[in-house]
């Protein structure tokens, strides 16, 4: 069974290629391979409640993506529990777009790699 992030990342297409360039071995093995990665740490909490923005990328039911800046004093964007995150939906353009997406990734910068 696929781990974490393989889960979505390892289409058949994405595996196909892993195998023509010869990556496939090695990333097969993170798939199966329980790297801890796939829960919010206590570190990682404390990151995420510090930050004033993010960028949410999503894409619709047909596969079209869309990315956009979402913005906040920091704590808007929090941790629910060790999967889940939640953030205050600030009024922005009123065009509604990421209620409708079924995929979503959350992107941030750490500023101090700036």
């Amino acid at each position: 069974m696929k781990r974490g992030f393989t889960r979505l990342a390892f289409t058949p297409a994405v595996e196909q290629t892993q195998h023509r360039l010869g990556a496939r071995a090695r990333n097969r093995d993170l798939e199966t391979i329980d790297t801890g990665r796939d829960r919010i740490t206590p570190d990682l909490a404390a990151f995420i409640a510090a930050r004033d923005s993010f960028f949410l990328a999503t894409a619709s039911r047909d596969g079209q993506p869309y990315i956009q800046h979402r913005g906040g004093p920091p704590g808007f964007l929090g941790v629910l529990d060790g999967r889940r995150l939640g953030f205050v939906d600030l009024e922005g353009n009123r065009q509604y777009i990421t209620p409708e997406q079924d995929r979503v990734s959350l992107i941030q910068a750490d500023p101090s790699l700036l």
